[in-house]
């Protein structure tokens, strides 16, 4: 029997609900992670090298996805999400052997840490209609009206992906953002994008809208710079960018402080910053932070 010739992926962007190619139409080579000092790297894919253009194009798609998003209602929130975790389940295989290559596990490691996502996005998702009671409420005040506080979110938030952590860490920073009501524009991990990329093609044959849920692969460090500057976006999560080397971040916290940007930090100072243990859940604080609150006055009678 002849060899077969290896086809090789080549794989695209993930931009308001489509698949296009990187506008500078640049790609670059992913690798599996070595699982032996000294052993080859053993190719995966092409992905897709993101551009600042990209990016803006991203902004733009998320922007008008936003309020027919946070329009909807919590409980369809809740279900989109839901339906998400389904088509997750029904991939699994493909998220654990992309997770074991990527991060250079053991395959039942990997079936761990894919269990865990999928758990994590499902609790997430349970929380889409609880919020408002949680987080909001009936505030006393001296004086005959009501006062009725109810959070509503931010608007656009970009999201630098965990470098390390290539589907726990991107759940639990993509999906706190999304259940509250916001579109989010995300940088993969660069070197680890292949669950991300998988997570994208979950979204696209879900029925989350096109352009709540913007995937961009590529270098951080060329992106994060013009997201934290992008006047159109409300939030920025940095935590990903801990995985990254140097202190780039405390430039694009605060280029994000110019336009008032709510921002998560990554854990530790400078160099110094760590990326979180995703094994343990963060818990309403990640929810909360890119969400606002809207305090209503209402007479009342005798």
């Amino acid at each position: 029997m002849a060899e077969r010739v290896d086809v090789r992926k080549t794989y695209k962007l993930y931009i308001g609900g489509k698949f296009p190619r990187s506008e500078s139409g640049r790609s670059y080579e992913v690798y599996a992670a070595p699982t032996r000092a000294g052993a080859s790297p053993k190719f995966l894919a092409n992905a897709s090298q993101g551009s600042r253009k990209d990016a803006r194009d991203a902004v733009t798609a998320a922007r008008g996805a936003q309020a027919g998003w946070a329009g909807a209602t919590a409980y369809n929130r809740g279900q989109v999400l839901y339906r998400v975790a389904e088509v997750m389940e029904g991939r699994r295989a493909q998220f654990v052997e992309e997770v074991r290559a990527s991060e250079g596990v053991s395959p039942s490691k990997a079936d761990s840490l894919v269990s865990q996502a999928i758990d994590r996005w499902v609790w997430y998702a349970g929380w889409s209609d609880k919020l408002p009671q949680v987080l909001g409420g009936l505030n006393p005040v001296a004086g005959p009206f009501f006062n009725i506080s109810a959070p509503e979110p931010s608007g656009v938030v970009a999201v630098l992906a965990p470098q390390e952590s290539s589907l726990l860490g991107l759940v639990s920073v993509i999906a706190p953002a999304i259940v509250t009501g916001n579109s989010v524009v995300v940088v993969s991990s660069k070197e680890r994008p292949l669950p991300a990329i998988t997570l994208s093609e979950c979204l696209a044959t879900s029925d989350v809208p096109g352009g709540v849920v913007n995937i961009v692969t590529g270098d951080a460090v060329e992106i994060a710079p013009w997201l934290a500057s992008h006047r159109d976006v409300n939030g920025i999560d940095l935590t990903g960018a801990a995985g990254l080397q140097g202190e780039a971040w405390g430039e694009w916290e605060r280029a994000a402080a110019d336009t008032l940007k709510r921002v998560i930090r990554p854990g530790g100072a400078g160099a110094a910053a760590i990326e979180p243990d995703w094994s343990v859940e963060p818990g309403l604080q990640r929810m909360s932070t890119f969400l606002e609150t809207k305090t209503v006055w209402h007479p009342k009678g005798r």
